[in-house]
């Protein structure tokens, strides 16, 4: 009898980065990926006013400079895109 190797693995997709501060309208924000997989709730974008569904990828956004417990009370979650799109929205 043969010996069978065993079948090999797919590669690991990488993971999404992590938070990382971006710069909009004068004020630094955090900026949180989210992976559909973690994303159990519906949500309003603020970029287009449409809904975010569960299991979508997108970005969770907050200002820097927020006091630990307003954190919750500032974030904003948007559609990847949208969040991508802002500054094009705000220079019209």
């Amino acid at each position: 009898m043969s010996k069978r190797r065993p079948k090999a693995r797919p590669p690991r997709t990488p993971a999404l980065s992590t938070e990382h501060i971006e710069e909009w309208s004068g004020e630094n924000w955090v900026v949180k990926p989210i992976r559909g997989s973690s994303s159990t709730k519906s949500y309003r974008c603020p970029g287009c006013d449409q809904e975010i569904r569960p299991a979508t990828p997108h970005v969770v956004v907050w200002p820097e400079e927020t006091i630990v417990g307003e954190a919750i009370d500032n974030r904003r979650h948007w559609h990847t895109a949208c969040w991508q799109a802002r500054d094009r929205r705000t220079r019209r």
